[in-house]
């Protein structure tokens, strides 16, 4: 079969990205614009600067990845881009620059959902293992899905307010850390011990999440202690919620292993990055005979390979949409 080149683009958030995925798993080029230093200057990002930054640097990032793939967009076999979710003054960015390319080129469009990325992001370096268990965890969402193949999805559960990386960042904030809240909340946490006592969040027997409790009871009890004048020891707080948040998502994993009697789990979102967290879910899959899938740390956050790798089975079917394409700012898997 004749080799499939995609040229992908991502830009749901405050990562410029694109990439040229060979037949869908192979990383030919990769490029990664971040703009976290900007919106560090405001404790977060900041949806109209965020889509102007991407307006300002797409052109930039295309030539880099093509100057690093010694190759031009008349050899790709088709545009990818990642049209949902996200923030969506970004994502028209991504979207609008993909339908061009694709009109001028010639080239057909393929539209790609953000959080399927992040799964097809374990495609970067293993082989997709069915059934699975895939564990999506980042800022905006929290679910668990099961997988029966490519794109067969069945949501099994999912947060029911705060997704686990919000509530990190959230945290974050009230013990003073700087922009991104979760790899400061993990570095702090390293410093500290599990001597708060937190609440189980959302400790019942569905494959549901919460975190808005876990984290409203930080910001209390920081307040509260703050009001008597006691001093908190962040570093212990920051290992407390860390504990308290994994666990949630180890006891509900858990559940599903006994119950599905599934050995393949896949975790995947930014907070997979977390060496906590990978740890102890490394564990509990050691357990029950699972076999753990996660990205390397470069394919965990916001990146353009996951999204070639998300493209090429909807390329094999022939899934191709039309230059009206828009994008979506809320969408789920299924």
């Amino acid at each position: 079969m004749t080799d499939v080149f995609i040229l992908a683009i991502e830009s749901s958030c405050d990562e410029t990205s694109m990439a040229v995925i060979k037949n869908g798993s192979e990383v030919i080029a990769l490029t990664i614009l971040s703009q976290m230093d900007t919106h560090a200057n405001y404790g977060g990002v900041v949806p109209e600067i965020a889509s102007r930054m991407h307006t300002e640097n797409i052109t930039i990032v295309l030539e880099d990845v093509l100057k690093k793939a010694n190759m031009q967009v008349k050899d790709m076999s088709a545009i990818a881009v990642t049209a949902e979710p996200g923030l969506l003054g970004s994502l028209l960015v991504g979207v609008e620059f993909a339908k061009v390319l694709a009109y001028v080129y010639k080239k057909p469009l393929i539209k790609v959902n953000h959080l399927i990325g992040h799964i097809y992001a374990n495609r970067l370096e293993d082989k997709l293992h069915f059934p699975n268990l895939s564990l999506i965890i980042s800022g905006g969402h929290t679910e668990l899905i099961k997988m029966t193949g490519d794109y067969e999805f069945e949501l099994l559960g999912e947060t029911q307010d705060d997704a686990i990386g919000e509530a990190f960042d959230k945290v974050a904030r009230v013990l003073g850390l700087k922009y991104p809240g979760g790899p400061n909340v993990e570095r702090l946490a390293l410093e500290g011990n599990n001597t708060y006592n937190l609440p189980k969040v959302l400790n019942d027997d569905s494959y549901n999440f919460s975190y808005s409790g876990l984290k409203s009871s930080v910001i209390n009890l920081v307040h509260n202690e703050t009001q008597k004048g006691n001093e908190i020891n962040r570093a212990d707080l920051a290992c407390s919620f860390q504990v308290a948040a994994v666990s949630e998502l180890k006891r509900k994993l858990e559940l599903a292993l006994k119950n599905t009697n599934i050995k393949n789990v896949i975790i995947a979102g930014g907070v997979s990055a977390n060496k906590y967290l990978r740890n102890e879910l490394n564990d509990l899959c050691k357990k029950y005979g699972a076999t753990l899938n996660m990205p390397s740390f470069i394919y965990c956050t916001d990146n353009a390979a996951m999204i070639g790798a998300a493209a090429y089975p909807l390329f094999l079917k022939g899934e191709f949409v039309n230059l009206d394409l828009n994008a979506n700012s809320n969408a789920n898997i299924c």
